[in-house]
Order: structure tokens, then C-alpha cells, then sequence
């Protein structure tokens, strides 16, 4: 299976995730099933069946998030040296060359990008148009309104 790109900090919430399913959540649903048991007839005992749907969530979300961090390619932005290039994980400042307008976003993966957190997929459209670009390169972004243009600003790797 391909391996799938990671930050440091990406696995080390998955990790964290992983850890409260398997400490927190799992323990509860198992108490909530037993304390649904002994109400009797389990075939019309509702809590029953919203704990089982409940344990098959959380069971299929540990399998889910072990997959995950078992096929990723953990990659600290820090130790990348890619002389100023837009890679994978490199935070980057651009301005909109309509708007005028300066943002920053870092590259990640899939599975850790949150717009609200200026954290863009390596999958989504602007960090394709961004990947092996310079500070003063211009990328063109096909958005949904047309093509845009950014200029790269700066190119960090923190």
C-alpha cells in the first residue's frame, strides 16, 4: 500500500485520538452495554442498541486511525532542506495578486488540512499549483471562479 504523507504534528494527534478511543471510549461503550444488559429483554431495549451502534463506531474509527498511522510517511518540516522550494509540509506566505490580500498556509495531509487552522491538503488544488515553487514565483490556481494567480512570498519550513 503507498504510503501516505504526514507531519509530525498530523501523527501526533492521530496518536492522541488513537489513545482516548482506546482508554476512554471503548471502557465507556462497554460499561453502557453491560448496564443495558440488565435491563432484561434486549430485543426491545433501545440504550442496547444505541451502545452496540456506538462500540461499532468507535471500533471501526481505532481500526480506521491504526491503518492510518501504520501506511504514513511521517515527515518533520524542520528537518526538510529543499533550498526554498514549495514542498510538502513547508509553510507558506502568499499574496493574491488580484486582492492584493496575504496569506499563509502550511502543505499537509489529507487526513490534518483545516482551512480554519491555514492548513491546506497536499491533494487540493492550490498546493498542487504551489508544489516546487519559489519565493517570487507566481502559481496559478484553477478555482472553481477561474484561474487565480499568487505570488510565493516566502517559504518557510517550521
Amino acid at each position: 500500500m503507498n504510503k501516505t504523507p504526514l507531519t509530525v504534528a498530523g501523527a501526533e494527534k492521530l496518536r492522541a485520538e488513537l489513545h482516548r478511543l482506546k482508554t476512554v471510549e471503548r471502557p465507556n461503550v462497554i460499561a453502557a452495554i453491560a448496564e443495558a444488559r440488565s435491563h432484561g429483554d434486549l430485543s426491545e431495549n433501545a440504550e442496547y442498541e444505541a451502545a452496540k451502534d456506538r462500540q461499532g463506531f468507535i471500533e471501526g474509527r481505532i481500526m480506521e486511525v491504526e491503518s492510518k498511522l501504520a501506511n504514513a510517511q511521517i515527515i518533520d518540516p524542520t528537518l526538510l532542506d529543499a533550498d526554498g522550494r514549495c514542498v510538502f509540509g513547508a509553510t507558506v506566505e502568499l499574496e493574491d495578486m488580484d486582492s492584493g490580500q496575504v496569506v499563509t498556509y502550511q502543505i499537509v495531509g489529507d487526513d490534518e488540512a483545516d482551512i480554519k487552522d491555514n492548513k491546506i491538503s497536499i491533494s487540493s488544488p492550490i498546493a498542487r499549483a504551489l508544489i516546487g515553487k519559489y519565493s517570487g514565483d507566481i502559481a496559478e490556481v484553477q478555482a472553481p471562479g477561474g484561474v487565480r494567480e499568487y505570488e510565493v512570498i516566502d517559504v518557510r519550513y517550521i
